[in-house]
């Protein structure tokens, strides 16, 4: 019983730093070279603004992995990019969409990944909207109206306007009748997606094999200006992404049976099976080099934007901290290796093929720290359901100036991640790795996936912080003369099912997707 109650343990570490011992001039060092020589600004421009979208199986992604070896190498330190399986190659060209009737307008919106070309010619096509059906067979009857049409499939928005707006300046009873109507327009259109026997993945296909001209949609995520970017799901006809204002416009003209008609180009490239991979750098260890810390974020990115917080400032922590790292702290006791993982947004494929190659670096972890979630600073450390993790983690934390860990809310022993990000290939396979959460940025509605999650979003003094934490996390971690347990916790009764939780086990990575 007290392992469960355990589990709910929450402490505020920034107290502990008070207890902190004489300063370590290496952290100090390390500490000035992240606050006075800091080179993510620089990092972030190239990864960013010059590289780009890193979607797997494009020439950026493999771009991006020469660029992080080659950046290595200026810092001398060993990396290479590590194959670990092969994707669906796929490059984007321009994306134009114009309506041409009733009027001319030029649209806002881009084609989704791994979207069918058009040409330069393009597809110009009259408009239509999925109709209110009873049931399949009213749906199937529908279908064959669609032939040489463009099907717009989203849900047409009630408002443009975020709810923050409506908070700030609306009467409660407007904004609650504006919820009230947005919910149930929400229902409805559920219910009626259930009734034509389709989903979001199924119903591309089915239009596309009655003949449809080519897919319209519009992932609005309740944030002004940005829309969610996913992956097509057609094998021959364009699906494009509309902006809501755009979306709502021809939604609006469909509905008054104005019969709008717009004219797309998506241009884009079937590339074959291309080569997927990891790019790994070490630091060999002194002392116990068979031992790891492993610094961890994914490489890959969406690429409605690029990738600025959905993975680029978790890329720049881990490799900014090994530039420090290598420069005021050359010769560890233990390798410190970083992975900078291919694939993530696909299942974390690249790190759960990285432990399934590498027992022999697994069995050997000291700790693994990643970062993922958005730009924002360190906020939560969870012990991932390692029984021990409070005594070591809390002894590396101390060592950390207080004004960081102060924001740090730690949960112990916490409890092991069931997928989420790449940390959870470790844990699934029993090695101590740990999620640096950080403050939200409004991440999940205004850059995650999103066509706004760019450079201008970045926050460099929350990711300077978290560069500092990593760093001494890092150093603290390879210097302990004690290596971490890996005694796991007893998990609770699932509430939802009434039986006994069980850690996740490992999962084969998919090494040809397509």
């Amino acid at each position: 019983m007290k392992r469960f109650l355990s589990l709910g343990f929450v402490l505020l570490i920034g107290c502990t730093s008070i207890f902190a011992q004489e300063k370590d001039p290496v952290i100090e060092a390390m500490i000035s070279e992240a606050n006075e020589n800091s080179q993510l600004k620089q990092l972030g421009h190239e990864l960013m603004d010059q590289i780009g979208p890193r979607l797997v199986g494009t020439p950026q992604m493999k771009n991006a992995h020469d660029w992080a070896v080659a950046k290595y190498a200026e810092w001398g330190v060993s990396a290479r990019n590590e194959q670990y399986g092969e994707w669906r190659g796929w490059e984007r060209g321009v994306t134009h969409i114009d309506m041409v009737y009733p009027r001319v307008q030029s649209l806002r919106g881009m084609q989704l990944a791994w979207s069918p070309g058009t040409g330069k010619e393009g597809v110009m096509a009259e408009l239509a909207i999925l109709p209110r059906v009873k049931d399949s067979a009213d749906f199937a009857k529908w279908l064959p109206s669609v032939k040489g049409k463009l099907v717009m499939i989203s849900m047409q928005q009630p408002t443009g306007r975020p709810d923050y707006n409506w908070e700030e300046y609306a009467t409660e009873e407007s904004f609650q009748k504006m919820k009230d109507e947005r919910d149930a327009l929400t229902k409805d259109w559920r219910t009626n997606m259930q009734n034509t026997g389709h989903n979001r993945r199924t119903l591309p296909a089915a239009l596309e094999e009655a003949g449809a001209a080519g897919i319209v949609m519009s992932n609005w995520s309740r944030g002004f200006g940005v829309n969610k970017i996913f992956g097509a799901r057609t094998k021959s006809i364009p699906t494009v992404d509309l902006e809501l204002e755009d979306y709502g416009l021809l939604y609006r003209l469909v509905e008054s049976g104005q019969k709008p008609r717009i004219h797309i180009v998506a241009e884009s490239k079937e590339l074959g099976s291309m080569p997927t991979f990891n790019t790994i750098a070490e630091i060999k260890g002194s002392e116990k080099p068979d031992e790891y810390v492993i610094l961890s974020a994914h490489f890959d990115s969406w690429d409605g934007a690029t990738g600025a917080t959905d993975n680029g400032t978790g890329t720049l922590v881990m490799m900014e901290a090994l530039r420090i790292l290598k420069k005021h702290y050359p010769n560890p006791k233990r390798t410190i290796l970083v992975g900078l993982w291919g694939s993530e947004e696909q299942g974390l494929n690249g790190s759960r093929a990285f432990v399934e190659d590498h027992p022999e670096i697994v069995n050997g972890v000291q700790a693994v720290f990643n970062q993922d979630n958005g730009t924002g600073r360190v906020v939560r450390l969870s012990g991932g359901g390692f029984l021990h993790s409070y005594d070591y983690l809390s002894r590396w934390l101390n060592a950390v100036p207080g004004e960081i860990t102060s924001e740090i809310e730690t949960t112990f022993p916490g409890r092991p991640a069931r997928g989420g990000s790449d940390y959870a290939s470790f844990q699934a396979a029993g090695a101590p790795a740990f999620s640096l959460s950080s403050l939200s940025w409004a991440y999940w509605n205004y850059t995650w996936h999103t066509n706004r999650d760019t450079y201008d979003k970045i926050v460099f003094d929350d990711v300077r912080n978290n560069v500092i934490l990593t760093t001494i996390l890092t150093y603290m971690a390879s210097e302990d003369p004690e290596t971490t347990s890996r005694d796991r916790a007893v998990l609770p009764v699932s509430s939802r099912t009434g039986k006994q939780m069980e850690w996740p086990t490992p999962r084969s990575p998919d090494r040809k997707g397509n």
